[in-house]
């Protein structure tokens, strides 16, 4: 496929470095530096012009493109370059993305001639509220329309996930009979002897940077990082059983009412969570309390002591941190934490400071930039691809890809199929999820819910 990515950012970096193995790519960028830094990195061709003119993109080549993807930090550059390219080219399919979430809606309402519009806020905001649904997880992701989860886990060196320190919430006498079973049940011993959650299945085990196929002879052990594919019942199962807790995260801080932490808030508002903003600038506030009745809003910085011991911030089980800044995110995630928050996501715009975030103290990092790419990037796989998820700086991911009838794994039994390095955790067969065994077998139109390494997607696409 012959791809043109108009923009060398962070977001723009990740789609090239996930595609470039498998597509013709052609990067527009207006800064000649990154160009040259990126053509001795990647075989891609570039072009140094402003992709929203018109006769750029004509001279670039854009009438031969299958694909452009419109990702610089400004919504208006990405639209009109979308769609000079709509009006150049009839084969061109246009992706943009914004950081506007009305021009999604004005999108929705066809209203743009742009084939699809990726909302960066709204993809951090689902970000966000998946690591709150599994507080243990390292990284999850939701398939099928919630019905299939991919979690990742790592095991800290006792054999519990990493910073999961208990809430104190009231749980069921059943989640508690969960989270008190030994961790050696499903650490320590071979798969085929582990107590693996109901509707699951071990889809990697990562040691030492390398993966290792999950046969049964193998074993999670301390220091692992594990992929899981199951049921969301199943990803709590395993959550509670890693960290020997039902962490329950129902009432959310916000600090920042920007867009970002706007969509955020809405969105755990509609799942009938407790949501207090914190903004400092007072028309803001006003503004996101009109919006958002359901929330209470505050007008402060958030980092004053005396306003979080009055106002019991602390009592919270989270808090979720939008502002701006990421060094301040960073300084507020640990003031918190001495304030008792239990759990801290912090939205972090720089993939280095994102990892800093997490080794200083906080809990989870979501890269906004980081998540659009990822959503971007599924349009650039076969069209029978209808979701993706990174995983690891994008070593691996995880594809929700329809089967074809001339597959020649059609009706060839899971235990028989090939050690590929790929695994599949789940169909969906008429709308509804299967967790297969291994008597089961491939029907014409199934959607596999497949790992894989990310060198390999082009081979299970073609396998599929």
């Amino acid at each position: 496929m012959k791809i043109f990515v108009i923009g060398l950012g962070q977001v723009g970096s990740t789609v090239v470095e996930a595609l470039h193995d498998e597509h013709e790519l052609t990067v527009i960028d207006v800064d000649q530096g990154r160009l040259n830094a990126l053509s001795h990195r990647f075989d891609v061709a570039t072009f140094h012009g402003n992709g929203a003119s018109r006769r750029a993109l004509q001279e670039a080549g854009i009438s031969d493109a299958d694909l452009l993807i419109a990702c610089t930090s400004r919504d208006e550059v990405n639209i009109v370059a979308a769609m000079f390219a709509n009006k150049l080219s009839e084969r061109t399919k246009t992706i943009v993305r914004t950081t506007n979430v009305e021009y999604l809606e004005v999108w929705r309402e066809r209203q743009l001639e742009v084939d699809f519009i990726v909302s960066s806020e709204l993809e951090t905001a689902n970000a966000v509220s998946r690591i709150i649904g599994v507080p243990a997880a390292r990284q999850t992701d939701v398939f099928a329309d919630g019905q299939v989860q991919m979690v990742e886990f790592d095991i800290g060196p006792d054999g519990a996930g990493n910073r999961t320190e208990a809430v104190a919430r009231p749980v069921s006498e059943a989640a508690l009979e969960v989270a008190q079973r030994p961790r050696g049940e499903v650490v320590g011993r071979p798969l085929r002897d582990a107590r693996i959650p109901a509707n699951s299945k071990v889809a990697s085990i990562i040691r030492g940077g390398k993966m290792i196929l999950p046969r049964g002879n193998e074993s999670i052990l301390p220091g692992d990082r594990i992929i899981i594919i199951g049921s969301p019942s199943a990803a709590r199962e395993w959550s509670r059983i890693i960290a020997r807790t039902e962490r329950r995260l129902d009432d959310i801080v916000i600090v920042g009412a920007g867009n970002t932490g706007v969509a955020v808030a809405r969105l755990l508002l509609d799942q009938g969570l407790r949501v207090r903003l914190i903004e400092a600038d007072g028309d803001r506030a006003r503004e996101v309390a009109e919006e958002l009745p359901k929330a209470r809003v505050f007008r402060s910085t958030g980092l004053d002591p005396d306003f979080l011991e009055r106002e019991r911030i602390g009592q919270a089980s989270a808090a979720v941190f939008a502002m701006p800044d990421d060094e301040k995110n960073l300084y507020a995630a640990l003031l918190y934490k001495q304030h008792g928050i239990g759990f801290t996501i912090g939205v972090v715009h720089d993939r280095v400071a994102a990892e800093l975030f997490e080794r200083a103290g906080g809990d989870r990092a979501v890269n906004p930039r980081l998540v659009t790419a990822e959503e971007i990037v599924r349009w650039a796989h076969d069209p029978r691809t209808q979701q993706v998820a990174m995983l690891e700086g994008d070593r691996y991911e995880v594809l929700d890809i329809t089967v074809r009838p001339e597959s020649e794994l059609v009706g060839v039994a899971f235990k028989d199929l090939p050690m590929t390095g790929s695994l599949i955790g789940a169909i969906v067969r008429n709308g509804t999820a299967i967790f297969p065994h291994g008597n089961d077998a491939l029907e014409p139109g199934d959607r596999a819910i497949i790992f894989t390494e990310s060198s390999r997607v082009g081979i299970v696409e073609k396998a599929l």
